[in-house]
């Protein structure tokens, strides 16, 4: 296929999978605490045991608070209730041609899916991957899915990452902002080891990293808190950035792939200016170091991040600016269809006003080849 415009980050959300898609997978033992669809009075809404969840079907505000903003589908006229458009090949891809999207990577569920009880999480990541390996199959050039990757268990973690490149997945995603154990401890070493084994990139979506945010309930719509949430998203991978970076995982595996979905990039060369500037302070103190492990590196972040990191945007005027400071060859463009904050279906009209001043050479790397040789394509 020739691609041109790939978008690096996209949404399969809880309101439109399939309605039996863990009733029909999960074992029999199993089934009756997987997560259902049930109608309510307010209609249909997903439950997992006694927890009730988002809604069903393409219902508005089902993706949560949406601070007053339409989704993309209402934007284009599209939204249907109970049309699973994201989830129905002919139409999704029908959504993709009228935005001019030769292929999208898509990570799923973000919040949902943290089952509090650890073995049914687990069961339903697998059941959900499967049907996520059987929905790309049905369109391989275009679809590429990103399996749910478990953050509470680095060998479970492990498994699942090696599983998902079994099933023809090409990447996975990694909540890294909600982590209990943080990422530059050694436990994670199984996780980067697998990845690395098979060169399958770790997506660190955003997802939960707001320590301030109501997610649900009274205060979740007030104007503050909504500010707070969408505003400030993209800005919760700089820990896990430089956790895995000072942590040695990428001098210890330079197959490791780690993608920053969703973050923005204007914020980026300030983050490897900071870090490298804290390697050169922590190669001063070489005493200090001597006495306490040693350092993980043998070269500033900043190079590491350039040999091994990516990082995906919708609109970053000023990243683009400084794009140059990061590597035209670690940035990819993304529409973030179907959330609120996405461009489709207006992308190549935003593509133009927001890449004005970036070389030819350069938009096709951001746009399509980036991307196309990430995910191999």
């Amino acid at each position: 296929m020739n691609y041109r415009i790939i978008s690096a980050d996209d949404h399969i959300d809880l309101q439109w999978l399939p309605k039996d898609l863990w009733q029909k997978r999960v074992s029999a033992s199993w089934r009756g605490r997987a997560p259902k669809v049930v109608e309510t009075p307010e209609g249909p809404f997903w439950f997992c045991g006694d927890d009730r969840w988002d809604p069903w079907g393409g219902r508005r505000g089902a993706a949560g608070a949406q601070g007053g903003r339409r989704t993309a589908l209402e934007r284009g006229g599209v939204l249907e209730p109970g049309v699973l458009r994201p989830t129905t090949t002919e139409l999704r891809l029908q959504d993709m041609d009228r935005d001019g999207i030769d292929a999208t990577v898509m990570y799923g569920p973000i919040v949902p899916l943290l089952i509090q009880e650890p073995e049914l999480r687990r069961v339903c990541y697998r059941a959900y991957n499967e049907w996520l390996a059987e929905f790309c199959a049905s369109a391989p050039d275009r679809l590429i899915g990103a399996g749910l990757i478990p953050i509470d268990d680095p060998k479970t973690a492990a498994d699942e990452v090696r599983y998902l490149e079994q099933i023809g997945l090409r990447t996975g995603m990694f909540l890294a902002a909600r982590v209990e154990l943080p990422l530059w401890d050694e436990a994670w070493e199984p996780l980067w080891e697998a990845a690395a084994e098979t060169e399958l990139p770790v997506g660190f979506h955003l997802g939960g990293g707001l320590r301030t945010v109501a997610f649900s309930g009274p205060k979740a719509t007030q104007a503050g808190n909504m500010g707070v949430r969408v505003a400030c998203s993209t800005l919760q991978m700089d820990e896990p950035l430089a956790a895995v970076i000072f942590a040695g995982a990428l001098e210890r595996h330079r197959r490791l792939k780690i993608v920053l979905a969703e973050t923005g990039i204007g914020w980026l060369p300030y983050m490897l200016e900071r870090m490298d500037d804290t390697y050169q302070k922590f190669l001063d103190a070489e005493e200090f170091w001597r006495t306490h492990g040693g350092l993980q590196l043998t070269m500033p972040p900043s190079a590491y991040f350039r040999r091994q990191v990516w990082a995906t945007f919708q609109t970053d005027h000023l990243g683009l600016r400084v794009v140059d400071l990061l590597g035209d060859d670690r940035v990819m463009w993304a529409s973030d269809y179907p959330h609120a904050d996405s461009t489709w279906p207006e992308s190549e009209r935003v593509i133009e006003a927001n890449f004005k001043g970036v070389t030819a050479q350069a938009r096709r790397r951001i746009l399509c080849d980036n991307a196309r040789d990430l995910y191999g394509l």
